[in-house]
């Protein structure tokens, strides 16, 4: 019974260890401040259409969802400099941070995406002025 319970315990160890996320998650607060910094990189994950809608002043645009992201990352984004990712509601942020954490990047995903920043209060601009 005791072997059982040490090789359980060692079990999930290893289950744990292997699934460690590679970036930071942050709420709408703490993502605020990351991005008062200005050498940080605010990277905007959704589509054309949802940037144009609405996004965070000064972001980048590049769809993950898009065969190229990798590509465009790569030709965009300083690996020197640490990446601020967020989506809609944070589940295509954390795969992008994830994909860009396994390519050398620092990530910050904003967990709960533009909504969360939204509902905090948080800014946004349009393509021609604020919302």
């Amino acid at each position: 019974m005791k072997r059982l319970f040490i090789l359980l315990i060692a079990a999930l160890g290893l289950t744990t260890a292997c699934c460690r996320q590679e970036f930071e998650n942050t709420d709408p607060e703490g993502f605020a401040s990351l991005i008062a910094d200005t050498s940080i990189i605010v990277l905007d994950v959704r589509t054309v259409e949802e940037y144009e809608d609405g996004h965070i002043a000064k972001a980048i645009n590049i769809d993950v969802k898009k065969d190229d992201f990798a590509k465009k990352a790569k030709a965009t984004l300083p690996k020197n400099k640490t990446i601020a990712v967020y989506c809609r509601s944070g589940r295509r942020s954390a795969n992008a941070a994830e994909l860009l954490a396994k390519k050398g990047y620092k990530c910050v995903n904003l967990y709960g995406g533009i909504l969360a920043w939204i509902e905090n209060g948080k800014p946004v601009v349009q393509e021609g002025g604020k919302i």
